[in-house]
């Protein structure tokens, strides 16, 4: 007898390819199981030809794109989606629209935040679309915390460069600029940091993260344990992310 469809997860994934791969990944080795089928059906619709997700005049819409993948995996049967890149959620409403619900990756994350941080300063790392568009920060403050961010010329000279290494799978050289971000907002303040870009965890988790000595919120295992309490409610989550390792 084939297994209720509703069960199937779907991940919108290709923002980048390397993110959505380590999803898998993440959403494998943080799922409780001593066998194949103790793991969640998932379909990986992975579509590194959706256009940046940025905003304003000249920028190429991914609407369609992100679409077509929506409509894709329905069509596969699955009954809810996960979408690990951050800036894909400017589009949330649009996505939900399509009919399955969305694991929202900021919702993820806030919960995962609460747990090492239950209030104070938090420092929210991102891509500059990300945090132009207050994905994180209007969520978090109106949750209670308070947020800082990068600066203009951290943004410049460290974060958006080691995005793009990673993008360019030059993962161990993004180490060193995110690790300086993330000891600059610890300098200003922050008691934890949420890497709010699925490419930030994989730079930070190439080099000696627990140096950091503080609290860094994954969203990409943040977004696989919504998709474990999603798919398996009451399901004990257990493994290793990056908040508890420190």
């Amino acid at each position: 007898m084939v297994e209720n469809t509703e069960c199937i997860l779907g991940v919108l994934g290709g923002m980048g390819p390397l993110a959505s791969a380590h999803f898998m990944t993440r959403l494998t080795l943080l799922t409780p199981a001593q066998r194949d089928q103790d793991q969640i059906p998932a379909v990986l619709w992975s579509d590194p030809r959706v256009p940046p997700r940025l905003r304003g005049a000249g920028a190429e819409d991914p609407w369609p794109w992100l679409r077509r993948g929506l409509r894709g995996l329905r069509a596969a049967g699955c009954g809810a989606v996960a979408v690990p890149c951050n800036t894909a959620h400017g589009w949330y409403e649009q996505m939900a629209g399509e009919g399955l619900p969305i694991l929202h990756i900021v919702e993820a994350a806030a919960s995962e935040l609460r747990r090492v941080l239950p209030s104070g300063t938090v420092g929210v790392m991102g891509t500059a679309t990300t945090l132009a568009m207050r994905l994180y920060q209007n969520r978090l403050e109106a949750l209670g915390w308070r947020c800082i961010e990068p600066s203009a010329e951290e943004m410049a000279a460290r974060v958006t460069p080691a995005i793009a290494l990673v993008k360019a799978n030059r993962v161990a050289e993004a180490y060193a600029p995110l690790a300086s971000a993330v000891r600059a907002l610890a300098a200003r303040g922050a008691g934890a940091v949420v890497l709010g870009c699925t490419e930030i965890p994989l730079g930070i988790l190439a080099g000696p993260y627990r140096e950091l000595g503080m609290p860094l919120v994954d969203t990409i295992d943040a977004l696989a344990l919504a998709a474990i309490r999603w798919a398996k409610p009451g399901l004990l989550e257990v493994g290793e992310t990056l908040a508890a390792a420190t």
